[in-house]
């Protein structure tokens, strides 16, 4: 990849589209853009820059011309208004008269213009080991660059701000701290995403006349009422999916097999596990944003049951689905293929569920509970 091409990714990135969109945009695999990103982790490297004290392009053709034309160093370094010596030096070192090319010599003098700077973690041990203790702790680089601040307040070897320590952590070869710590960041990632990104990337929600979850009636907030459930699918391998619900108070579990997660197919799901339940359980279903529930209006009409939605990336205002989507992950692996899973085997690992002892439930089962609302 040239480095034409690779500005043209990095301004793409920078832009907000994701990997995908960008190799797409320029007719690339996304690979090449995954691979240009884990170079340097994730961090669009720094133009380099000409100082205006050493030679240019132009200055070096200005040599070759005058060369060619017979012209000494002294007049030449007049005409550019540098030292003769530093046109001497120019030329001896580019293989002398005879043989100085100005765009050669020039692509020598940027090569070696690059001079491995030392990083801060390799002149000062210490400092990068605390660190690295630190990161150990399962401090952020901020926490850590405030901490070292207050710590060694007179001691500026001793301090350094938390964007080098991303950089040390993200961008290979910059050394002084083992890549493996990037493990204990927050995100854990070894690449850095830009929060422009996964802003402009959101997807904002094509769900019409959502009730929110600011909506919701107090009694279903606090538990104090039956039969208000909350829904989720859970994902696996090639597009399968199965559905959730749980009854907020009992934590009585259901679940419904799915050919998809289309509205059609979640809609008819749903009604028909719905319309099992005795009337005290039909209160409403609290649900996230997803498309699968377009049609929670036909939903409400067809069994009277409320639909509330949670606010965008609010897994917690379902915290009963959640928390049982991670113990339905004991039953199906995350990767496994959920589509061959019958009904009835569904109802097996809901039975299963519903047959636990809980804590909440003062070590009742949900099966136990919901009896109890229905006697």
């Amino acid at each position: 990849m040239d480095e034409l091409t690779k500005n043209k990714v990095w301004e793409l990135l920078a832009a907000g589209l994701d990997r995908a969109a960008a190799a797409r945009s320029l007719g690339m695999y996304p690979g090449a853009v995954f691979k240009l990103e884990s170079e340097t982790g994730g961090v669009r490297p720094r133009p380099r820059c000409r100082s205006d004290l050493v030679l240019s392009l132009e200055e070096r053709e200005e040599i070759s011309r005058g060369i060619v034309e017979g012209i000494s160093f002294r007049e030449l370094a007049q005409r550019l208004g540098r030292a003769p010596s530093t046109i001497s030096r120019e030329v001896a070192r580019n293989g002398g008269r005879d043989r100085y090319r100005a765009t050669l010599a020039d692509a020598r003098a940027w090569k070696r213009a690059r001079r491995p700077k030392a990083r801060k973690f390799h002149t000062c041990p210490r400092l990068k080991k605390k660190v690295e203790e630190r990161l150990g702790d399962l401090y952020s680089p901020r926490q850590i660059s405030a901490w070292l601040a207050r710590t060694y307040p007179t001691r500026p070897e001793m301090q350094v701000s938390h964007e080098t320590i991303y950089q040390c952590l993200y961008v290979q070869g910059r050394g002084g701290l083992r890549r493996e710590l990037h493990q204990a960041l927050r995100i854990g990632r070894a690449i850095r995403k830009p929060l422009k990104r996964s802003s402009v990337n959101k997807r904002t929600s094509r769900i019409p006349e959502m009730v929110m979850i600011s909506e919701r009636p107090a009694e279903i907030e606090d538990r104090a009422v039956p039969g208000h459930w909350e829904g989720d699918l859970i994902e696996g391998r090639r597009g399968t999916f199965i559905g959730t619900l749980v009854e907020r108070q009992t934590r009585f579990v259901m679940l419904m097999k799915l050919e998809g997660h289309t509205a059609d197919e979640v809609l008819r799901a749903m009604k028909r596990r719905i319309r099992t339940l005795p009337s005290v359980l039909q209160g409403s279903v609290t649900w996230d944003q997803g498309n699968e529930m377009a049609r929670h209006r036909e939903f409400t009409i067809a069994t009277g049951m409320q639909v509330y939605f949670c606010d965008p990336a609010s897994p917690w205002q379902r915290g009963s689905n959640e928390n049982t989507n991670g113990l339905l992950r004991q039953y199906f692996p995350k990767g496994s293929d959920l589509s061959v899973h019958s009904q009835v085997d569904l109802n097996r690992v809901a039975r299963s569920l519903n047959t636990r002892p809980r804590e909440t439930l003062e070590w009742m089962t949900p099966l136990e509970k919901v009896r109890e609302l229905v006697r």
